[in-house]
């Protein structure tokens, strides 16, 4: 190997990947799993708030500082969380269970609007910190009820019933084929804002619930979304995926909101996740449509060639639409979904190119994320690899990194949880 090839977690020239993919090396496989464990042992220990809900956590694992009111608990924190204690659960790791069932109660009682139906944003000791009602947290709402019924939860089917009889009733826009956004408690339209990301994310969920009960509606759901965003508007945009749209569904590229939620331009890492999400519904669909494996494989390789640093590495968060890197910082995610979509889409018969890119971004988060001084993933690191506390605070994250060390591991034509149930982890 030469110099220049000994820091190559940044370089596409050379991918090392002569020999067998690394996710058929049981010493790989053991090294994803012991991953996955790491993670759920850091948060798991001060996860829970006996006040209800779950413990926003420091770089070291302790609950962060909170207000007067305690910790404000998001719904799409809540939720994920659920679902990933699910993913541990199906691992036989003890503890799991107990987080479950205590995430569920507070979806339930503290997250739900029992007078106007429908589920809070935010909420903390005192009552709502944000009453508003928003499809991305429905979503996984969607994704946590269908992962606790995949694990056989006594409380599954009541909230799988409601969160999809509003989905239905209040979000859905069947005209479209896709989700509308965000309504007050009392379900009045804050606006007419149409968004990417929530749609995505009700794709992911929407085939987790169709998992877990064979209702096709979900899937014919997931099928119209990923129509409208990619087989339209991202095929459009030369695979760019827009995230941003007005009520009649047309690209609004002036946008810009919420870094988190809702930045300007386009963003890598949900063109990564639309990867691996085009690759399962295909599965799921029976292979019947084509153009999702075409669009899938597009996706990934055209933004690897956009979104990625070729100095020094990482996937840039977000991009203007003439490519340039907008914000620079990288977040932890884009390169977990880039791990799991290079993954699955080796695994559906991709080439070797994939292969190189699922070593090339597991080198780069393995040198630079995964924290093995505090534990778990540094959520942001700046244009220099340094961490940095821009966006967030502390670690707030376990569904994005898990889901990159299991993904890997279970059959590429399912949900992780349902890969889980069915056939565990083999190691070899």
């Amino acid at each position: 190997m030469t110099p220049t090839d000994t820091a190559s977690d940044t370089a596409p020239h050379w991918s090392g990947t002569t020999g067998d993919d690394f996710t058929t090396r049981p010493a790989h496989r053991l090294w994803l799993l012991d991953q996955a464990r790491a993670l759920f042992g850091f948060f798991q220990p001060q996860l829970i708030n006996p006040r209800g809900g779950f413990f926003p956590l420091g770089d070291h694992g302790l609950p962060l500082p909170v207000g007067p009111g305690g910790a404000v608990r998001q719904i799409h924190d809540s939720t994920r969380m659920v679902h990933c204690y699910v993913m541990a659960h199906q691992l036989g790791l003890p503890g799991a269970d107990r987080i479950i069932d205590h995430g569920m109660a507070f979806i339930w009682t503290r997250h739900r609007d029992a007078t106007h139906g429908g589920y809070h944003w935010g909420v903390d000791d005192a009552g709502l910190v944000n009453p508003t009602k928003q499809a991305y947290g429905h979503a996984f709402v969607l994704l946590a009820a269908a992962s606790a019924k995949v694990a056989g939860h006594p409380d599954a089917d009541r909230l799988l019933a409601d969160v999809t009889e509003v989905l239905l009733a209040r979000f859905w826009d069947a005209a479209a084929g896709a989700t509308t956004e965000e309504y007050a408690a009392d379900w009045q339209s804050l606006g007419d804002y149409r968004g990417q990301n929530s749609n995505m994310h009700l794709t992911e969920a929407l085939m987790a619930a169709y998992e877990a009960t064979g209702d096709g509606q979900y899937l014919a759901m997931a099928e119209r979304i990923a129509d409208l965003i990619i087989n339209r508007h991202a095929r459009a945009e030369g695979w760019r995926v827009a995230e941003h749209f007005d009520a009649a569904w047309n690209v609004d590229r002036a946008y810009a909101g919420d870094p988190m939620f809702r930045p300007a331009g386009t963003t890598p890492g949900h063109a990564l996740e639309w990867a691996r999400l085009l690759n399962q519904l295909h599965a799921l669909g029976g292979k019947r449509h084509g153009w999702m494996i075409e669009a899938a494989r597009a996706l990934f390789l055209h933004t690897c060639a956009i979104g990625w640093d070729r100095a020094r590495g990482g996937f840039y968060y977000t991009l203007t639409w003439d490519d340039a890197p907008d914000r620079a910082d990288r977040y932890w995610w884009p390169c977990c979904e880039g791990i799991a979509a290079a993954a699955v889409l080796r695994a559906t018969g991709g080439g070797q190119a994939f292969e190189g890119w699922y070593r090339r971004i597991w080198s780069f988060a393995d040198a630079h994320l995964i924290d093995r001084q505090g534990g778990a993933w540094h959520p942001e690191i700046d244009d220099d690899l340094r961490p940095v506390n821009r966006v967030f605070a502390g670690k707030p994250d376990l569904y994005h990194a898990v889901q990159a060390c299991l993904i890997p591991l279970v059959p590429a034509t399912g949900s992780v949880t349902r890969g889980l149930r069915d056939g565990g982890v083999r190691l070899g």
